[in-house]
């Protein structure tokens, strides 16, 4: 008898951007919600909370980008759908996220009150429909 377990096929990619991914729309989400309990509660901390999260976000942004474009580069040869949806969205979330430190460095409430909140509100949006973008089309990827 022969009780050998089939061996499942390999993913055609490496989960290391998916997983990089997670970390800006984490951040800039949670830099939101920081902004927001800045704005009702005037403590600097919030915002000091806030300009380190979209640091991280923006950072993890740049560590995802390069692994995204490491695999494009190593899967060139594969057919693919088009990304650049997603390459698009999430190029303008990295450059609202870099506006949005640079006024977060601001003092006291002009940090926060009224850009600020608003790039996070932006910022947060292209981050949710950058990972939706991405994560749609990987499925889609490895549907065919």
């Amino acid at each position: 008898m022969n009780y050998a377990t089939p061996i499942a096929p390999l993913a055609r990619t490496h989960p290391v951007h998916g997983i990089l991914s997670a970390f800006p729309l984490a951040f800039f989400t949670g830099a939101l919600v920081t902004d927001i309990i800045y704005v009702n509660s005037t403590q600097m901390q919030w915002a000091n909370f806030s300009a380190w999260q979209i640091t991280f976000g923006l950072v993890g942004g740049v560590l995802a980008a390069i692994a995204g474009i490491v695999d494009a580069i190593i899967h060139r040869d594969r057919p693919r759908r088009r990304p650049w949806p997603h390459s698009a969205a999430t190029i303008l979330m990295m450059a609202f996220a870099l506006v949005n430190i640079f006024i977060h460095s601001r003092d006291a409430w002009t940090s926060v009150m009224p850009t600020g909140l608003v790039l996070s509100v932006i910022t947060t949006i292209l981050a949710f429909v950058a990972s939706w973008l991405g994560y749609s089309l990987e499925a889609r990827q490895e549907a065919r």
